[in-house]
This record gives C-alpha cells, structure tokens and sequence, in this order.
C-alpha cells in the first residue's frame, strides 16, 4: 500500500502562488500515475493535473493550462504542484492521488488518497 500526505495549502490573494507537496510513503513508487485532484464546497471532485511517476505523461485540466506544473523527486517521494496567478475560484480541498498506470482523470478510478490541504483564495 502507498500512504501520501498532503501539504502546503493556506490563504493566498488572488494572482498569488502556491507550491502543494504529496509525500508518499509504504513502498517505492514504480508503475504509478499520481494525480492531484480538487473539491470546493457543494462541487463534486475534480481533475487538476496529473503525471506518470516514471516520467512524461503530464496533463493538466484546461482551466489550469499556462498556470499550474507538476513535478515529482523521486528520491524524496514527493509529488509537488505549484499554481500561479490564483484565483478565487480556485479555493478547494486539494487531493493527491495514486493510481495504476492506466489510471486517467476520474476520481473513481483511483483508491489511495491523502487527506487533502485547503487552499483559500480570496480578494
């Protein structure tokens, strides 16, 4: 099993940036897709970005294209995505995931999930 834990997540004015973090932990990560995914209140989960940990394969949703990069060390174990220029309607819960690597931008599809950290924007 792989445990991941979330961080980085706070209060930020809009046009302002954050770097989330995704420690994972259990065993070492190989055949993997990790996925960063976001609820807001009254919204169902939703992709944000997502990338093959060993490498290539990164896709984010149109919304964030130009403003979000996924990035992975892979000695550390740590997925990280950084967003700029945020917006209000950006504020959610946002989750790390790992999936098989055939796993694709559903929610349903993945069954390893952190506890997620908030990240408020507001102006």
């Amino acid at each position: 099993q792989v445990h991941v834990v979330e961080s980085g997540g706070g209060w930020v004015q809009t046009g302002g940036s954050l770097t989330l973090s995704c420690v994972a932990s259990g065993r070492t990560l190989m055949n993997d897709t990790m996925t960063w995914f976001r609820q807001a209140p009254g919204k169902e989960r939703e992709f944000v970005s997502t990338i093959y940990w060993g490498g290539g394969g990164a896709r984010h949703a149109d919304s964030m294209q130009g403003r979000v990069f996924i990035s992975r060390d892979n000695v550390k174990m740590t997925l990280l995505l950084q967003i700029n220029d945020l917006k209000p309607e950006d504020t959610a819960i946002y989750y790390c995931a790992v999936g098989p690597i055939w796993a694709s931008t559903a929610p349903q599809e993945y069954r390893c999930w952190g506890q997620g950290t908030h990240v408020t924007v507001s102006s």
